[in-house]
């Protein structure tokens, strides 16, 4: 997982690279707690709502995704989470970071993972 500044690249320029890499964009919007990262990453993902919304969901979610991206014959998928300072200080920060990292190595070079610090 890459991890940037909102100051050293906008989204647009990040979106601009990964495009150029030959992967597709999806944007995760922000969200300033545990359970709206949840609920974002699910909506954004379709993830299916048996799934419920805590961490284990996430986590199997993400293979899940990693493993549908593996199978579509379509370009790799770089995830770009916007993540504003006040959700940096919960403390499910670090255990979605290790799950986001952990599909991320799980799917190869399917999935990607580009955290953008916003202030």
């Amino acid at each position: 997982m890459k991890i940037y500044s909102a100051d050293t690249w906008t989204l647009e320029e990040l979106q601009e690279q990964v495009s150029d890499a030959g992967r597709r964009t999806v944007m995760v919007p922000p969200a300033a707690n545990k359970e709206g990262v949840l609920e974002v990453f699910g909506q954004v993902l379709d993830f299916p709502e048996y799934d419920g919304v805590d961490l284990d969901a996430l986590n199997d979610s993400l293979h899940d995704f990693a493993d549908s991206v593996s199978e579509d014959d379509q370009s790799p998928v770089t995830l770009i989470w916007q993540v504003p300072a006040a959700y940096r200080t919960d403390r499910s920060f670090g255990l979605v970071c290790e799950i986001l990292q952990d599909a991320e190595f799980y799917s190869g070079r399917d999935l990607a993972v580009i955290a953008v610090f916003q202030q």
